[in-house]
């Protein structure tokens, strides 16, 4: 039994030997960079004058190696292509998001910047300017009939004076006529009274 043990043993010792002579031999080719499994078949090569002659199973490996690597990067490529288009659509979607905000906001701005008035539509500063125009021309207007009231109230208190002046006036001179009247009434009364005597 310790025999039959010492004989397993053995045979296990040995094929993990071979096993591992296998994986350094074929381990480079199955694993690594293209250019290390390139340093590799390098290596392991044999030279015949100035050249390498290489086993057609390790050629065949490192082109299926290769072809392999060119289908990741080509998978790849596809997949960040893919990528690209979804952001690059992303992108315009969020372009023209931006050009529908700076639309709304360019009319939002017209829209309080400008409103109707008299059914027309005006700009702001316009309307400003109207109602200044306006507001001046109303205080030229009260200022010019304001200085006519004033020349007419100076021409009424004149007018009011001359008024009074000739009224009393007339009253002096109807006191002095009634004066006169009654003297010569009198003179008369006098007169005939002393014709019947």
């Amino acid at each position: 039994m310790k025999k039959n043990l010492t004989t397993l043993f053995l045979a296990l010792f040995l094929a993990f030997q071979v096993s591992a002579q296998e994986t350094t031999e074929t381990g480079s080719l199955n694993e690594g960079t293209i250019t290390s499994q390139f340093d590799y078949l390098n290596r392991i090569s044999n030279n015949y004058q100035e050249y390498k002659v290489v086993k057609k199973t390790n050629l065949e490996k490192i082109r299926a190696n290769v072809l392999d690597s060119l289908n990741v990067f080509k998978n790849q490529l596809t997949t960040v292509n893919q990528e690209l288009g979804i952001r690059q659509s992303k992108i315009g979607e969020l372009e023209k998001q931006v050009t529908e905000t700076n639309n709304q906001l360019e009319v939002a701005e017209a829209a309080r910047d400008n409103f109707e008035f008299l059914g027309m539509a005006i700009h702001k500063s316009a309307y400003v300017t109207m109602m200044w125009t306006i507001v001046g021309i109303l205080t030229a207007a009260f200022l010019f009939f304001l200085f006519k009231y004033s020349q007419s109230h100076k021409v009424i208190s004149r007018a009011k004076k001359d008024l009074a002046e000739t009224i009393e006036e007339f009253e002096q001179h109807r006191k002095n006529t009634l004066e006169r009247e009654r003297k010569l009434k009198r003179e008369l009364v006098d007169a005939m009274n002393g014709k019947t005597h």
